[in-house]
């Protein structure tokens, strides 16, 4: 066991290279790929949402709606800010309509199990991510398409029960059984529970591999300067999350789940809605396949360096 927890140590530590390294092979390299096939990243991330819940108790997840006011915060932050740099964007960089219709998409969907994931290889508050997560997605159907209609001035239609029991399978029912798992076999989720980060830095490996490999074309053939707008708008979410966080006076794990909230969106929600709402401009799913990509790349890197800032200052709630 002690060697596993060695093993464990040394791929958190160097996440970033990896999902690097994984990335660009997979893209050059995508045939020796494929065998991952993108219907197999529910269950990965199933296997990570698991291994969260054996980290959590229920006692995170009360404490966390005891103060509704972050979670409030974490929504006007998702659906006021990444819309608005998705906008600022396609204007800055003078897009045509069908990529800016991709680009808008992915900032009026809400945050994605990713980020989940992320926050939880980042040391942050886990438990108020996963709230976020959830209420955000609960709040899409109403918000994504009228923030969407709003800009584009484009009807969107969004599915609310696959979307409701998407959250359902793939995180509240893994973290449910993991918390309970953490209650009844406590001794033995405490021994392995140094092996997790290893495990999950795998998994979210393995993700972008598939995710990578199935869309390579695609990234090739899509050019720098959506490419560069993927990454100005995922890093400025970052940024901005994190001086949200700041200026609501939060720990720093929940700063770091603000900060990852807010930059990772659920591309692949995006690219499915502009395949449906803009069938005659496949150009505007390009922006949502890319974002899917990048995020868990810079997620990844974001991790790594959040990892290794202190949590320990007293968490401190707005109005307080």
């Amino acid at each position: 066991m002690e060697k596993m927890n060695r093993i464990s140590e040394f791929i958190g530590k160097h996440m970033a290279i990896i999902v690097l390294i994984i990335a660009v092979v997979s893209l050059f390299f995508s045939n020796h790929f494929l065998w991952i096939k993108t219907s197999y990243i529910n269950y990965l991330l199933m296997i990570i949402m698991f291994g969260m819940g054996l980290t959590l108790k229920l006692d995170n997840f009360v404490m966390v709606f005891s103060h509704p006011k972050e979670i409030a915060w974490g929504a006007v932050s998702q659906y006021a800010i990444m819309p608005l740099l998705a906008l600022g964007l396609s204007c800055l960089f003078h897009l045509d309509s069908a990529l800016t219709a991709g680009v808008i998409l992915v900032g009026t969907c809400p945050g994605g199990t990713a980020s989940n994931v992320i926050t939880y290889l980042s040391k942050g508050d886990v438990a108020l991510s996963v709230c976020m997560t959830s209420v955000n997605t609960l709040l899409s159907p109403i918000l994504t398409p009228l923030i969407t209609f709003l800009i584009l001035k484009a009807t969107v239609e969004t599915n609310i029960l696959a979307m409701f029991l998407g959250i359902i399978n793939v995180i509240l029912v893994p973290i449910i059984l993991g918390i309970i798992a953490n209650k009844f076999f406590s001794e033995f989720t405490e021994k392995i529970t140094k092996i997790l980060p290893g495990i999950s830095v795998i998994a979210i490996s393995l993700v972008i591999a598939s995710v990578v490999s199935h869309n390579a074309k695609m990234i090739l053939s899509a050019g720098g300067i959506i490419l560069l707008i993927v990454i100005l708008h995922n890093l400025s979410g970052y940024i901005v999350g994190f001086f949200v966080g700041k200026l609501l006076r939060l720990s720093n794990a929940k700063t770091k789940a603000f900060s990852i909230e807010i930059g990772m969106q659920n591309s692949g929600l995006a690219t499915s809605l502009a395949n449906s709402t803009f069938p005659m401009t496949p150009e505007a799913a390009v922006p949502g396949a890319i974002f899917s990509v990048w995020h868990n790349i810079s997620g990844g890197i974001l991790a790594a360096i959040y990892r290794h800032w202190d949590n320990e200052k007293q968490e401190k709630i707005i109005g307080e």
